[in-house]
């Protein structure tokens, strides 16, 4: 007999999921930025790509309340364009290759879409 897994709630949304995994890749790519980068790229991209799955859970928190949802959602798809922003310094700087700049900018594309579909069905998550 299989052991039922507990519901988690936000955490078992895929673009939580994604996203937090994301952050994680993100933090230890910027390891290797330059330290006089430390106060300004790096925090910067550290705190856009923590904060995406961190106002998922936010949003999620408040389905109750569809334009509530919604708003912290669109914070969220706000600070991923954030986020790629900041990639593109990151390109243009020399600090990450042209590979691992498509492979975030793909997946960051992927979680935006994934956001504006709860944006655009809040019924399917709302009470």
């Amino acid at each position: 007999m299989s052991k039922q897994r507990e519901y988690q709630g936000f955490r078992d949304l895929v673009v939580y999921q994604k996203s937090y995994q994301l952050a994680k890749e993100i933090h230890e790519v910027s390891k290797t930025f330059p330290k006089e980068e430390r106060y300004s790229l790096t925090d910067q991209i550290r705190r856009a790509s923590r904060s995406i799955p961190v106002t998922i859970a936010e949003a999620w928190k408040k389905r109750r309340y569809p334009k509530a949802f919604i708003s912290k959602l669109t914070d969220s798809s706000a600070e991923s364009g954030e986020v790629t922003v900041w990639l593109d310094f990151a390109l243009d700087f020399g600090y990450i290759d042209q590979g691992k700049y498509a492979y975030f900018q793909n997946a960051y594309t992927e979680v935006s879409k994934m956001i504006h579909g709860m944006i655009d069905h809040p019924d399917k998550f709302t009470w």
